[in-house]
């Protein structure tokens, strides 16, 4: 039985829509873990690398509860850098909750409770963190499982399109191209998947072209 006093650090829980993944545009309970190990040089949630609020798991659950939605998404910075983040999941599961996890892919996936759907980035070169990516955890991904690749420029596009060839990720699980916002125009992108033919999905940020950079959605 999973122990509710264990404690998180918390940045926040909020109620808001999928913005990423197939999940995209389903209601949702994200719950942001804070800390993050990695300093990728487009991250978007970099408050999350510190403060945060300490809450057991009992609290963080009640929380959830009060919003009455389905699906639960517990994200970060990097929420597997949390030791209570992994009885965190298993808890969520148990309260017969939907439940996903964004994490870095630096950080090993393998005690994620199998009930889980981890979405999992893999990290390109501009993001100035590929070194990190641990590649054991491909190993680990089944078909609720999927991948995520931010793409900065053609360079990091041409990184993707080799790894999905050569590591045959489309047979692992879903793969989704995203365009840095700023950065790189997700119309030249959509039109390098179209021509290369990728099985790849491209996705935009649902919760950016909503309502911008507000925090909290």
């Amino acid at each position: 039985m999973t122990d509710l006093t264990a404690t998180l650090r918390v940045t926040e829980i909020f109620h808001s829509l999928q913005g990423e993944s197939t999940r995209a545009g389903l209601p949702t309970v994200f719950v942001r873990l804070t800390g993050c190990p990695l300093r990728c040089a487009w991250c978007d949630t970099d408050y999350a690398f510190s403060g945060g609020e300490t809450r057991t798991l009992g609290e963080v659950l009640l929380e959830v509860a009060k919003h009455g939605a389905r699906h639960v998404c517990v994200t970060g910075g990097e929420p597997l850098a949390q030791k209570a983040c992994l009885p965190l999941l298993a808890a969520l599961c148990d309260a017969g909750y939907s439940v996903s996890l964004e994490t870095s892919g630096a950080l090993d996936i393998a005690q994620v409770d199998p009930r889980v759907s981890r979405i999992m980035d893999l990290k390109a070169p501009a993001s100035g963190e590929a070194d990190r990516n641990h590649w054991e955890n491909l190993g680990q991904l089944n078909a609720g499982d999927e991948l995520k690749i931010v793409l900065a420029d053609e360079a990091d596009y041409a990184w993707a399109k080799s790894v999905c060839a050569t590591r045959r990720l489309d047979a692992i699980c879903p793969v989704l191209l995203s365009p840095v916002a700023g950065r790189l125009d997700a119309k030249r992108l959509a039109e390098w998947v179209l021509r290369d033919k990728l099985p790849v999905r491209v996705q935009l940020q649902l919760h950016k072209l909503i309502w911008g950079s507000e925090r909290g959605r």
